[in-house]
């Protein structure tokens, strides 16, 4: 009878290196779709290899953001769904930088858990390898912290950084933006990453929904309205500049259609538009101009905030706002609808002070 194979100590104390590395392992194959010519090596040393002098630009600026998902996490806890999240951490980093202009390289992820769950890791790979495929970035490499005792049993939390790139003299930054220009608003598919510590409180303590109910005026349950993974806007936006900021440099308008965009994400309408927006111009935003999600209209009519507040909190149905010339504005509309995004006029640029304001 064959000896009985002894738990390794660090095993006992929660920590599985073994499985780790037999998950990591799985990676190499898995992650080829999510790569680019530029990547050297493979995912699982100890740095993420990218050979820039492949790059096409003359004067490259590199671009990076940082960030989380927030408590949109407890949505995935509860219902057991994780693959929203994969796509949620890279998209969210990824629309943070195409508002520049910059065309995402690579992404890399930090996942810290207290037990490593093959099933839960899996969908979240398929998520960020899902989501960065689609936006031609390559999931270059992460790290998967196993700290049993840390978190709660079942509960981990995410982090992802994306790198960029941009022309230097094509970087978008909002100071050409002129009185008259037209607002154009690219539809997201909820609240995408923000908003939710308010979303669960009003759901789940004050109207007393479960995840299974349906949201009024929708065929979607509480969980799926909830956990609709962040739009990836990078592919539209990449076509949108090649198509209409053919100008010699962003700092004019001369051959440039698009002056600035504006991530709709934690703060807003009123937190976000006016980071692009120079000192003596406002915008106006016609509310009336679309139709805000069912899901929205729920956490409204339930947790009975008010107007400004919701547009202060979260997106509406609006994900990413750029501002263009009055000349392009009908062909950019028509430009996003054919490329399956139901782009729709939402406002104006105005004389004002750098500020934004909601007419409904």
């Amino acid at each position: 009878m064959p000896a009985k194979k002894k738990t390794k100590a660090y095993a006992q104390a929660g920590v599985n290196i073994d499985l780790g590395d037999r998950m990591k392992g799985d990676l190499k194959e898995s992650l080829k779709a999510a790569s680019r010519p530029e990547v050297l090596g493979a995912v699982g040393g100890f740095g993420g290899l990218f050979d820039l002098s492949k790059s096409k630009y003359k004067a490259p600026v590199l671009v990076s953001s940082i960030d989380g998902v927030g408590t949109k996490l407890k949505l995935a806890f509860d219902s057991g769904q994780h693959r929203s999240v994969g796509m949620d951490i890279v998209n969210h980093c990824i629309d943070d930088i195409s508002v520049i202009g910059a065309e995402p390289l690579f992404f890399l992820d930090y996942l810290g858990l207290g037990k490593l769950e093959p099933k839960v890791f899996k969908q979240l790979i398929a998520g960020m390898k899902e989501a960065c495929s689609s936006a031609n970035c390559a999931l270059i490499g992460g790290e998967t912290a196993q700290m049993p005792g840390f978190y709660h049993p079942g509960e981990y939390d995410i982090a992802g950084v994306v790198i960029g790139i941009v022309e230097k003299n094509k970087m978008l930054s909002g100071q050409t933006i002129k009185a008259g220009d037209v607002v154009i608003g690219l539809p997201s598919n909820g609240l995408h990453t923000n908003g939710y510590s308010l979303a669960r409180k009003v759901v789940f303590d004050t109207a007393k929904m479960k995840g299974t109910d349906k949201v009024p005026g929708s065929r979607q349950s509480v969980f799926k309205a909830l956990q609709a993974p962040h739009t990836n806007y990078a592919a539209l936006i990449q076509g949108l500049l090649q198509k209409f900021n053919t100008g010699r440099s962003s700092k004019v308008r001369k051959g440039n259609g698009i002056f600035g965009i504006a991530h709709i994400t934690g703060g807003g309408f009123t937190g976000n538009i006016p980071r692009i927006l120079p000192n003596k111009v406002n915008v106006e935003i016609d509310t009336n101009a679309w139709t805000p999600l069912p899901i929205f209209d729920l956490i409204q009519q339930k947790g009975k905030i008010d107007f400004d507040e919701m547009y202060e909190v979260f997106n509406m149905g609006i994900g990413m706002a750029l501002i263009a010339s009055q000349a392009e504005a009908d062909s950019i509309l028509k430009f996003c609808r054919k490329n399956g995004t139901k782009a729709v006029a939402i406002g104006r640029a105005v004389k004002g002070e750098g500020k934004v304001e909601l007419r409904r």
